[in-house]
């Protein structure tokens, strides 16, 4: 018999009971590294792999959780109909939300903790950084697949779980908040660097805003989060199967899915590095990747739609930068961290990849023109 799990105070055991409706729970463990939400995949004794993924919603990202259940269902209920009377040669598989034994989406705990539970993809694994040019279009056609799945949904259907998420110069307007709560004195050679790197950008920084404003790109559902590890992989076939953590899922502009999606795999060192200065924006990777996104999504894409999504592979970056060095200056309120200086070196990391993704602009630009030939 498994010990209940507790941890500051809460028994997951117990939690997790609420949506164990097929079984006995065997395994409770900690699963993924994701920096908002605590997660866990939950093991059960039936024979027909019902495991599934439990978690803990954060209360300062989503203010409003039930909104985020909400949108869940209604995206993953229309994916898996859509995906049941469509033919595809390969697997491919929605997560779906589990009901609790009173028929809710999510429980309430005892110290107002919101917990909801996900299917588990099973057989399946994600990977922190691209393995080679054949993971890479995978990665790239995981994408496209869910953008086809909930292409034809109306945007304005679903709440805006994250208002100003994904808004750059909502996040410069922060930061300029931020800023001068923060000491000018004895700077670091690293916290210099990023203010600098900021202050160069803010006049370009609005380019997808204006873009939308203008109708020159349409208003859709985004998954919002789309980096690598973000996306599951058959371990038998190593062939992309599901694409997961669809909390952000909301109205805004598919070019951020692309260049967030690019920016997350296209750094082979991964997020996570000390030596931010080795980082850098590798172009095969890109190549492959949108050659993959494309080979489902050219159907539904507009011509601006391909002149922007350069644009969208810096700006993502640089927007990504700009959140971790807020949040440092803010004193880490947002993210979570492992030490004081965490979220300075994140900042660091997604800066030197937008100054590699600057220097190569010709080449990315070349990939996009041939892929759409």
């Amino acid at each position: 018999m498994m010990e209940e799990i507790k941890i500051q105070g809460t028994d997951y055991f117990k939690i997790a009971e609420q949506f164990a409706l097929n079984g006995k729970i065997t395994e409770a463990k900690a699963f993924g590294s994701g920096n908002i939400n605590d997660t866990y995949l939950i093991k059960l004794d039936t024979v027909d792999n019902t495991d599934f993924i439990l978690q803990r919603i954060n209360h300062y990202v989503f203010p409003q959780p039930q909104l985020v259940m909400q949108n869940m269902r209604m995206l993953t209920e229309y994916a898996e109909n859509k995906l049941q009377n469509i033919h595809l040669d390969r697997r491919w598989q929605v997560p779906h939300v589990l009901l609790t034994k009173d028929g809710f989406d999510h429980y309430t705990d005892v110290d107002g903790s919101f917990w909801r539970a996900i299917s588990f993809i099973q057989d399946s694994q994600t990977f922190d950084t691209i393995q080679n040019i054949e993971h890479s279009q995978e990665v790239g056609y995981a994408l496209g697949m869910f953008h086809y799945l909930i292409g034809d949904l109306s945007p304005e259907k679903f709440a805006d779980t994250l208002p100003g998420f994904h808004i750059t110069p909502t996040y410069l307007q922060q930061y300029e908040e931020v800023l001068p709560l923060h000491s000018n004195t004895n700077l670091s050679a690293e916290v210099k660097y990023c203010l600098k790197f900021v202050s160069d950008r803010q006049k370009w920084a609005d380019v997808l805003e204006n873009a939308k404003a203008e109708n020159k790109l349409p208003l859709r559902l985004m998954h919002g989060d789309p980096k690598i590890n973000n996306v599951m992989f058959d371990t038998s076939t190593n062939k992309a199967v599901s694409v997961i953590d669809l909390d952000t899922v909301k109205p805004g502009l598919i070019h951020y899915d692309i260049g967030d999606c690019l920016r997350s795999a296209c750094n082979p060192a991964g997020e996570e590095v000390e030596d931010w200065e080795g980082v850098y924006f590798d172009t095969d990777l890109s190549q492959g990747i949108l050659q993959g996104y494309l080979c489902v999504a050219k159907a539904f894409l507009t011509e601006n739609d391909y002149l922007y999504m350069y644009d969208a592979i810096r700006l993502i970056t640089f927007e990504l930068g700009l959140r971790f060095f807020t949040d440092y200056l803010a004193g880490n309120v947002y993210f979570k961290i492992k030490y004081p200086e965490h979220n300075l070196l994140r900042a660091l990391v997604q800066f030197k990849l937008a100054e590699s993704i600057e220097s190569q602009a010709n080449t990315i630009n070349q990939i996009i023109a041939d892929l759409q030939a």
